[in-house]
């Protein structure tokens, strides 16, 4: 008797994946067949720990959800549109732009080097209608220059659409050996610069009941390893994002954060970066500090973040996918999180015991040895002399 109720229930789900698919509005991939496996997961899972009933009930109803969450949502037209775009020099600023400039946006796009290779690709790839500004977000005076420029050519169009692309780290350390200036600095670019551009960019949006689109980092979410200065920026920005979101609602202004995976973005292709910026830590730590961690602890750490860039993911496509739907979407959602194994990670920091998620952070990305001072004076001895 227990199987026709759940036949019942996966015939609902797939009557309505086929309405869905002969509308265009459900395609066949890799997220709906993930999706319908961990379906018949946890239609296995009720079968054997709920009554017939109310298990059936939790395997219709989530399919429903699974099916609502990936249909394709209504998205409004381009023609018309104008969206600016910053930090547009490479990764998902730079493919972001051409992919928006392709759909026909006109699109705005600042740069820290109008001649730099990202501005020169910008200009050899996309149309007339694009529109390069250069912008430093830690000087006033670019803002409010490209906030001059930005009203002057949106006089008629007006604006549609805010892209907070551009971000900085430029140090993965512990805390205590990250300097309090890297702080400085990321909190300048990544919360400062961006809100007073928002604001600056608020009167044109609310004029156009138009989107505000942040990329974020789950950095600013969860405790990630030696990525406090950047997670920390991150975080405020969300938390920024979030109360825009709820006071912009009267205005019909929608807001989205971006919360990507790990991406081979600029700085994560260029190691030796990441090796010279290693060495300026170990040259400006204090001795005393230096002598306290080890300097083999300070290499440990740099080779388990090259480890990490050497599985980041080239194709960008996601996340420009995001913040094109984001831009577009009739019902945009709050946050979006493309990259791979994004929702395990989620699962694991919410609802698993701290210990487990400080442990899955460290596994995934940087696990650390212990400190020079904390370590068995045999065990001290034995290592090796860092070069």
């Amino acid at each position: 008797m227990e199987r026709w109720p759940y036949s019942c229930a996966w015939l609902l789900v797939a009557s309505r994946a086929l309405l869905q698919m002969l509308r265009s509005d459900l395609r066949l991939s890799r997220a709906l067949l993930g999706a319908l496996a961990m379906l018949a997961l946890l239609d296995w899972l009720c079968r054997r720990l709920l009554p017939t009933l109310p298990g059936v009930a939790v395997v219709a109803c989530a399919g429903w959800l699974v099916l609502s969450r990936l249909a394709r949502r209504p998205r409004l037209p381009v023609a018309g549109k104008v969206v600016f775009i910053t930090g547009c020099d490479s990764g998902f600023g730079k493919e972001t732009a051409k992919r928006l400039d392709a759909m026909g946006f006109t699109v705005l796009a600042t740069v820290l080097d109008p001649e730099g290779k990202g501005a020169r690709e910008l200009r050899a790839s996309c149309s007339s209608r694009l529109t390069l500004l250069q912008m430093d977000l830690t000087k006033p005076g670019d803002i409010t220059r490209a906030l001059e420029l930005t009203k002057a050519q949106t006089t008629r169009s007006g604006l549609w659409g805010l892209v907070n692309n551009a971000g900085y780290n430029d140090i993965v350390a512990d805390v205590e050996l990250s300097p309090v200036a890297t702080f400085r600095s990321c909190m300048e670019i990544n919360f400062f610069g961006a809100l007073e551009l928002t604001k600056g960019l608020l009167p044109l949006l609310r004029r156009s009941r138009g989107r505000i689109v942040t990329v974020g980092s789950p950095a600013g979410d969860m405790p990630y390893p030696c990525l406090a200065a950047y997670g920390a920026s991150k975080a405020a920005m969300a938390l920024l994002m979030d109360t825009f979101r709820s006071e912009l609602l009267p205005w019909g202004v929608k807001v989205s954060v971006i919360q990507p995976g790990c991406f081979k973005t600029a700085p994560m292709e260029d190691p030796g970066l990441w090796e010279r910026r290693k060495r300026l830590l170990v040259a400006s730590l204090p001795g005393e500090l230096l002598q306290a961690y080890g300097e083999d602890y300070i290499e440990h750490t740099h080779g388990q973040f090259l480890r990490t860039l050497r599985l980041a993911v080239a194709d960008l496509s996601p996340v420009v996918e995001a913040i094109t739907d984001a831009l577009l979407a009739a019902r945009p959602q709050g946050r979006y999180y493309p990259g791979r194994g994004l929702g395990l990670m989620y699962f694991i920091h919410y609802y698993l015991p701290e210990g487990m998620r400080r442990r899955f952070l460290q596994e995934f990305f940087i696990s650390h040895p212990l400190p020079r001072a904390l370590r068995p004076p045999a065990l001290t001895q034995s290592q090796p002399k860092s070069q």
